[in-house]
């Protein structure tokens, strides 16, 4: 279920205005009263690097938002590269970032792990707000690329720590850590994503549609790090990836498990020469249940079949702790083998 209802679920919040049909009203009452009454009452923000808008930076574009606040706030962003460092408070919801499509502004900063005290703190924008909507932005993170076994690099362009976020055509740059999908529920669609080494982690549960992620690795690298953990009954994390390509350089693995019940699904993704045929690193606890499910078609040549996917995935994974969901995932997979088909 979760994936196509949050999709229309954050797309509906995204473009909501106020409808009379009785099929608006439907959906209308399935959605949290708030965000309903925050899209009713929308206020416009500009920032412009040139003084032609309200603001000449995002961080002062921010600090007018008030704590508490109950309004979808559109802050649309000229283009250009805007130098700052970013925290969206938890108190501050329904704040969306607008740029254009065809002059993406860019938010950039430098920080790393060592210099912030954590990679946490690195990001270059954190969002800890709930309903956070960005279109057409570019989020990066210009620290240095890291050498082999350097500590402390990592380097965040975005944290996402609400929940019910949404990113469409939106950039995300940088090597160690890119992205922090840290907790709560988010869809990303057509999106770009370049980094080294683990450049999307965290604990979140999101969907990625159609996006491209780029490695830009020099040798063996792992694209994700997904932090589910069979200690919280509750952890319904895990990252899903639809209709996506990856490309770039380096031998990378789909991923590695960052936890002991790390969850990562890639369907209908075109897998280029630098994806390692293995695909996941278990990192030698395959008991751990750490769950890999893979629809492998692309540059490598070939497609396994479903029932190779899965039986490949289950001994990876334990099959005592393969649960109800990701079984139907799974199941799904098998499903839609003899039908979907990238071209190479």
């Amino acid at each position: 279920m979760d994936a196509k209802l949050l999709a229309t679920f954050l797309i509906a919040a995204l473009l909501l205005t106020i409808p009379t049909a009785d099929s608006a009203r439907r959906r209308r009452r399935r959605l949290d009263p708030g965000l309903v009454l925050a899209e009713r009452n929308r206020r416009v923000i500009t920032v412009s690097k040139d003084g032609r808008g309200n603001f000449r930076t995002v961080i002062d574009a921010l600090r007018s938002i008030p704590r508490g606040n109950t309004r979808r706030v559109i802050v649309k962003i000229g283009p250009g590269v805007y130098t700052e460092k970013l925290l969206l408070h938890a108190s501050k919801p329904y704040v969306t970032f607008y740029g254009h499509p065809r002059a993406m502004p860019t938010i950039s900063y430098g920080a790393t792990a060592y210099s912030k005290n954590g990679t946490w703190r690195s990001a270059t924008v954190a969002v800890e707000s709930d309903y956070f909507v960005a279109a057409n932005i570019i989020f990066e993170n210009t620290a240095p690329r890291p050498g082999v076994g350097m500590e402390n690099a990592q380097a965040v362009a975005m944290r996402i720590s609400g929940d019910k976020a949404a990113f469409f055509n939106c950039k995300f740059y940088g090597f160690q850590d890119t992205l922090c999908d840290d907790r709560g529920r988010h869809f990303f669609k057509d999106c770009f994503i370049r980094g080294t080494v683990d450049f999307i982690f965290g604990y979140g549960r999101s969907l990625y549609k159609n996006c491209e992620i780029q490695s830009v690795a020099d040798g063996v690298t792992y694209i994700t790090a997904q932090g589910r953990s069979r200690s919280r009954s509750d952890d319904h994390g895990g990252f899903s990836f639809v209709d996506c390509r990856i490309t770039g350089t380096g031998s990378a693995y789909l991923g590695r498990a960052w936890r002991n019940m790390s969850r990562v699904v890639f369907a209908r993704t075109y897998m280029g020469k630098n994806v390692d045929p293995r695909g996941w690193d278990d990192k030698g606890n395959p008991a751990d249940g750490v769950f890999c499910g893979v629809r492998v078609h692309g540059a490598r040549g070939g497609e396994e079949s479903a029932g190779e996917l899965r039986e490949r995935a289950e001994r990876r994974a334990g099959e005592a702790f393969l649960d109800d969901e990701v079984r139907s995932r799974a199941d799904m997979a098998s499903s839609s083998a003899e039908t979907d088909h990238v071209a190479s």
